[in-house]
């Protein structure tokens, strides 16, 4: 007896997969235009996003044309007053990492976001001695 043919069964995508971060060349230039008071900001890619690295300390993503800043506790406050949301790779797993969108009055203005860059470096650069040396951080006076 001749064997029917299968049909392609339809799958549904696993819950929690991974997400492309696919950011476009014209938001990545403007988000690095933006930061250019910064100087020495240097973009890396990673998983399709963007890492971006100031003086090798790693303090922020460029994702899906979004940029996410390094939050800690003493600049978490104002992301969150901004109804700001943390960035999540995963959309269905639990917890998030400590990388929040940045507000698009603060994007748009370059002055204040290198400020609001300023700080997420500071954090960044806060848990390690090695990072606040290579970042110019002095801990003592």
């Amino acid at each position: 007896m001749p064997r029917k043919p299968r049909t392609p069964r339809k799958t549904k995508p696993p819950t929690g997969r991974w997400r492309s971060l696919k950011v476009s060349n014209t938001f990545r230039s403007f988000v690095l235009d933006q930061l250019g008071e910064l100087g020495d900001v240097t973009p890396r890619a990673m998983f399709g996003g963007v890492g971006l690295y100031h003086c090798d300390v790693f303090f922020g993503i460029i994702a899906r044309d979004t940029l996410y800043l390094k939050v800690g506790e003493t600049n978490r406050g104002e992301y969150l007053r901004a109804r700001m949301k943390a960035f999540r790779p995963y959309p269905n797993r639990s917890g998030s990492m400590t990388y929040y969108a940045v507000p698009l009055d603060v994007l748009e203005n370059a002055q204040e976001l290198a400020d609001w860059a300023r700080r997420a470096i500071a954090v960044a650069t806060s848990s390690s001695p090695s990072r606040r040396r290579r970042a110019g951080i002095r801990t003592k006076p």
